[in-house]
């Protein structure tokens, strides 16, 4: 492990210089191969599903973890999309003269060496690859055993691009030690990692909290909700929440817990229930809810729950305070959001609710960084320091000052 570490951070010096131009070519070329390869990268992860199906994996999981040709062209294409960004190192951030001449430039730089434990998602490789490329790290990548096959034919195909031109194929690799035990020993290794990157499950991120001696920004768990307000359009306040859970269930911007206000509930809640059995999603209410609609009961575990697949958790509040205690008590600082018409109480949703990202009229689902324009993300983080939200190639910087004097001392 520290021998593979160690390269890792040689290969760091080579990548910081590369020009924009240079790592822009390379990116186009890997977006190029993942394509012309996407048959063999298809064959790896006909394994997977099959070992998926063997292992009872959810449908969540297995809809994460399905590529065809499809899919592999989004993959190339966000990989296309970061290559199109400005270039991230090297910025200006602030700069100022000091009273006795000193002239500061606070600049961004990369972090250094990044590694990034995720799970089921092979199109994350790519995506996190790109970013960390781009940004001028070197990638760690740890995906899921769920992946492995999938994961492994991207890594070699990235790998190949770039040793083709010229470049280590340790720039970006895949963590050699697979297991529980490996991952133990990345997140202590502070000597050669500079950041530990978790998106998982609540166990993998509780895991990497609890024992990392590197870094972490965390990618924890998406408990969204959706506020329909006394003053929302009932229509598209349906037609929102429809979107928010099932246009992708499985997914950390998916919808968990719906929020209705009690003075629209009566006239809300059957429209909604009509919209969500036409989409087999299983409704779990409070009293409140049932009272109105019929539905199984919601204990307070379920308002805890993110449920990753097509179930919903349905709440009725007397106002829009009890709805942002409700999300205060109940929210992972992922994605919330309101529908409303009323200004003064998308301002208040917006300015109280302590989350990441925070929408007014729309559903959660855009909280995703192609969707930001972003090109990927390498994951969303719901930590407040040092990123926030979705992470692109900005937030895998870090800065430095640099200080130009003419024989300026000290005092």
């Amino acid at each position: 492990m520290e021998a593979y570490l160690k390269e890792a951070r040689d290969a760091a010096s080579v990548l910081a210089t590369l020009s924009g131009e240079v790592k822009n070519r390379v990116l186009n070329r890997i977006a190029d191969a993942l394509v012309a390869n996407d048959a063999l990268i298809i064959e790896h992860n006909k394994f997977d599903m099959e070992e998926g199906e063997r292992n009872n994996l959810s449908s969540a999981l297995m809809d994460r973890l399905y590529l065809d040709e499809e899919r592999i062209a989004g993959m190339a294409q966000a990989v296309r999309d970061i290559a199109a960004l400005k270039e991230p190192v090297g910025r200006v951030l602030d700069g100022w003269m000091t009273d006795n001449g000193l002239r500061i430039e606070k600049v961004s730089i990369p972090i250094g060496v990044v590694g990034i434990i995720y799970e089921s998602r092979p199109n994350v490789t790519s995506d996190a690859a790109a970013l960390c490329f781009k940004s001028g790290n070197v990638a760690i990548l740890k995906g899921g055993k769920e992946a492995q096959q999938s994961n492994e034919a991207i890594a070699k195909i990235i790998q190949k691009t770039l040793e083709e031109e010229g470049l280590p194929g340790s720039l970006i690799s895949l963590l050699p030690d697979a297991s529980r035990e490996g991952v133990a020993k990345l997140i202590k290794m502070d000597r050669y990692v500079d950041l530990i990157i978790p998106r998982g499950g609540e166990a993998l991120i509780r895991f990497v909290n609890e024992n990392a001696t590197v870094p972490v920004v965390k990618h924890d768990k998406g408990l969204c909700h959706t506020y329909i307000h006394s003053d929302a359009d009932i229509e598209e306040a349906i037609r929102i929440s429809i979107n928010a859970k099932c246009q992708r269930p499985g997914v950390c911007n998916a919808m968990e817990t719906l929020i209705v206000d009690e003075a629209i509930a009566a006239a809300i809640l059957p429209k909604l229930k009509t919209a969500f059995d036409a989409e087999a999603t299983k409704l779990l209410g409070d009293a409140e809810t049932r009272a109105i609609i019929d539905v199984d009961a919601a204990t307070e575990e379920d308002f805890d729950t993110e449920y990753l697949a097509n179930t919903l958790s349905v709440r009725v509040v007397k106002d829009l305070d009890e709805a942002i205690a409700h999300i205060r008590r109940f929210g992972s600082g992922h994605s919330e959001a309101i529908v409303t018409n009323n200004h003064r109480a998308a301002e208040k949703f917006l300015n109280e609710v302590d989350a990441a990202c925070v929408y007014v009229n729309a559903s959660t689902r855009f909280t995703d960084g192609g969707a930001f324009g972003f090109g990927a993300e390498v994951g969303i983080s719901t930590n407040k320091l040092h990123a926030r939200g979705p992470m692109g190639i900005n937030d895998l910087t870090t800065y430095k000052y640099k200080i130009y004097g003419d024989g300026q001392i000290r005092e």
